[in-house]
């Protein structure tokens, strides 16, 4: 296959019905001579059959060993097989060189291990070449994957995985398989933003890529664990943790936004009745005062027990926090249909909230009587809905992916 050829350089957007998607694969690399030239054989064995154009791009990163030699070995033995260096160390980094470099229109990973199946290679590219989705990614947590690897590997990336989804809202299952595909004309506007060069590279992206608005598919696989693997466990976990606090502020600050372009959903019948934005914008606002009158009954039935007790303020700050919180969430879910929230945002929505319906609470003179103090929470919480809403459609939930 003259893979050469079908690679030239192409900044379009990718369109399947007038030439085939190509595809180059990179396996980032450091002191593996040995396992380098199986790895590279048996992928290329591999690809001869496979239907659209394709590369393999080594990248050494760093290597002291005879990596380097082998690498070059190889690329004049495989006319699809191509071999760059790098002086410094980490995955992201060696990632972030041959992607932004790369030609062809979908870039793509595996570990030199070849851990992962190579029959899941094309059902993996098929979803981004199709237009279907940005980002396609191997999953080892789905029910049908299959998998064999050590007990703490194991209880690792479910609890790491676990945090990415009720820390982030994360939609994916596995951040850190090494088996990916991306549009190259996506992750180079992402990649800007990725500032982790080793092992966390993986995880930043995928945030960054939900968090833009960009489709990711889970691809299940079959993995069996190399015990010669070069990852580090623990060390990796808590580099990962520390690389979770810096995204999640920088998300809850508003500097993680990126301008991408991504597919927008289209009716496939040419006389399909679509839905105005008007008539999706009262939708959502019915919505919307419906979970607000729901949220002001829990907010009665919270208040009034608590007063006996607490003062006007702390009884006002306890039930606005717990009605608030679950407001919130309900209309991430139902109203709006997000993912995950901006939280540092919803949280200074909530603040503020607090502080108004605080000033009105305390406004109530003495002895008016505990509906009374409800009543003026109420009233305040009612008057500021209009607010509310736009302020968490446009700015809650700004960014966040629907």
């Amino acid at each position: 296959m003259d893979t050469r050829a079908a690679m030239e350089p192409s900044r379009r957007t990718l369109d399947s019905a007038t030439r085939p998607a190509s595809v180059d694969i990179v396996i980032p690399v450091l002191n593996e001579e040995r396992a380098l030239p199986g790895c590279v054989r048996t992928l290329a064995g591999f690809l001869e059959g496979f239907p659209l154009p394709w590369r393999i791009t080594i990248v050494d990163n760093g290597s002291t060993d005879t990596t380097w030699p082998v690498a070059t070995a190889l690329a004049g033995e495989f006319e699809g097989v191509h071999a760059r260096r790098l002086d410094i160390r980490g995955r992201g980094a060696a990632l972030r060189a041959a992607w932004l470099d790369s030609p062809a229109d979908i870039v793509a990973y595996m570990d030199v291990d070849l851990s992962t199946d190579l029959d899941a290679l094309f059902p993996l590219v098929a979803a981004v070449a199709s237009g279907h989705s940005e980002i396609a990614i191997g999953t080892r947590l789905a029910h049908s994957a299959r998998t064999r690897r050590s007990l703490r590997r194991e209880v690792v990336s479910r609890a790491y995985n676990a945090l990415l989804r009720h820390g982030f809202g994360a939609g994916f299952s596995d951040a850190q398989c090494g088996f990916k595909a991306v549009r190259t004309d996506v992750v180079r506007p992402l990649m800007a933003k990725v500032e982790d060069d080793g092992w966390f590279f993986d995880t930043e992206l995928l945030l960054l890529a939900e968090h833009n608005g960009l489709r990711v598919h889970e691809v299940p696989v079959d993995w069996i664990e190399d015990v010669d693997s070069r990852v580090r466990v623990v060390r990796t976990a808590l580099d990962d943790l520390k690389g979770l606090a810096r995204v999640g502020w920088s998300m809850a600050m508003g500097r993680a936004g990126v301008e991408v372009t991504r597919s927008e959903p289209t009716p496939t019948h040419p006389d399909a009745m679509v839905a105005r934005p008007r008539a999706v914008t009262l939708a959502k606002f019915l919505i919307f005062a419906a979970i607000g009158v729901i949220s002001g009954i829990l907010y009665t039935f919270t208040y009034l027990p608590l007063r006996e007790v607490w003062s006007p303020a702390m009884t006002n700050l306890g039930a606005l926090v717990l009605a608030g919180i679950i407001n919130i969430e309900a209309n991430r879910r139902w109203t709006f249909k997000r993912r995950t929230a901006v939280r540092f945002r919803a949280a200074v929505l909530l603040l503020a909230n607090y502080a108004l319906t605080t000033m009105a609470v305390l406004a109530v003179p003495a002895g008016a009587g505990r509906l009374a103090e409800v009543g003026a929470v109420v009233a305040t919480y009612c008057l500021l809905t209009l607010i509310r809403f736009i302020a968490l459609d446009r700015w809650v939930f700004s960014g966040t992916r629907n």
